[in-house]
């Protein structure tokens, strides 16, 4: 992994926190650096971003303001999911990711050639959130 992307994905994850950047623009533009998918964990606050061929970046995220609930709100996890891509007014990445910690939302992945995000609880519970058209 070059400097350049490096940079790429720090740009994303400080754009997502501070909400200069939206999750559309942040998968064009790790797409278009060549990044295939990443993770966060909110247990760890921990972001990493994998490339094709195996190499991965961490990087630490902010930290959640209220630990990961133990029960699996998947109804409460697609609000939230539903809240980001309207982009309601007063939605920030950081309340996100509050709400489906609170939620029962250990982490999730980002799989940009499946179109999709994976949340997952902490026994194992996935909600699959495919991206929209």
């Amino acid at each position: 992994m070059d400097n350049s992307q490096k940079s790429v994905a720090q740009s994303c994850l400080t754009g997502a926190e501070d909400g200069t950047m939206t999750f559309p623009e942040i998968v064009g533009t790790l797409m278009q650096a060549g990044f295939e998918s990443y993770a966060v964990d909110f247990r760890r606050s921990l972001a990493v971003y994998y490339l094709a061929d195996g190499q991965s970046l961490e990087l630490s995220t902010h930290k959640a303001d209220n630990p990961v609930a133990p029960d699996f709100d998947r109804d409460a996890i697609q609000s939230a999911i539903r809240e980001a891509q309207q982009l309601i007014p007063g939605y920030t990445y950081k309340g996100f990711c509050s709400k489906v910690a609170a939620a029962g939302c250990a982490g999730y992945i980002v799989s940009f050639s499946g179109r999709r995000a994976l949340y997952l609880g902490r026994t194992g519970e996935t909600h699959v959130e495919y991206f929209p058209d």
